[in-house]
């Protein structure tokens, strides 16, 4: 159920069926100079609505915007501060929260480090702000890890990460008409431990693995994986209680 496109009695009738609400998150940030600058959110969005037509659960209005540190020198990136990201993840899950939603789940597109952790914080002060909120922050590339867990063969780029063979061929499978051929391999070459502030100069080309063996037909396998992880993450957040731990 997509909330943006709801009627008020509709969303009415949806909470008697779920308290669940995704939040896809992305980023406006280059993806090489083959794939759009959306990468992140299309990504998340597809995989929410998927879940969404497979069991009920809302999906909210997404969060474009991300914060977008190793790329924030490459034409085309928009980032917003840690800060800026807490506040809305924050203020977002307060009023989903105020509409009658129970269980609140981050789902990121965008999995840049700083990114991740300004929305853990966020759900960590919705924690304390509402003693019955239940959160998960699910970041699409640990949905990935658990798939290759469970079938090696999914990819064939180790370390694979950003514009390479994986969002590629997730693009070739749900937006074909967005992707601008391929990008030669590339890796990073960030010195270790040293913040730089060239960054376009240790990443010029914005391809952080891979694209050539990219398929549609394998991002469709990736997308069934990711939407299975995230139907099992769902499940263990709505039976899951603080005293499953002790």
């Amino acid at each position: 159920m997509l909330l943006a496109t709801m009627t008020m009695p509709q969303v009415e009738a949806a909470l008697q069926q779920t308290q669940t609400v995704l939040i896809p998150c992305g980023s406006v940030e280059e993806h090489g100079p083959h794939l759009p600058l959306n990468t992140d959110l299309l990504h998340a969005q597809e995989v929410a609505e998927r879940v969404a037509a497979r069991r009920a659960v809302l999906v909210a209005p997404p969060l474009p915007y991300g914060l977008c540190r190793s790329t924030s020198d490459h034409p085309g990136t928009i980032s917003i501060s840690a800060a800026a990201v807490r506040l809305l993840a924050r203020d977002v899950a307060t009023s989903l929260y105020r509409m009658g939603c129970r269980h609140i789940i981050f789902l990121t597109g965008h999995a840049g480090g700083t990114h991740v952790a300004a929305l853990i914080e966020a759900g960590e002060q919705l924690l304390q702000d509402f003693p019955d909120i239940k959160v998960a922050v699910v970041n699409v590339l640990d949905l990935l890890r658990e798939a290759l867990r469970q079938d090696p063969t999914l990819i064939q780029t180790p370390g694979d990460a950003h514009a390479g063979e994986v969002e590629t061929a997730i693009v070739l499978a749900i937006r074909p008409e967005l992707v601008q051929g391929t990008a030669p391999a590339e890796w990073p070459a960030f010195p270790k431990y040293i913040l730089t502030r060239q960054k376009r100069r240790y990443w010029p080309g914005g391809v952080w693995g891979d694209p050539g063996p990219a398929t549609a037909a394998q991002g469709l396998k990736i997308l069934e994986y990711e939407v299975n992880g995230l139907l099992t993450v769902i499940q263990h957040l709505e039976n899951f209680t603080d005293s499953d731990i002790f």
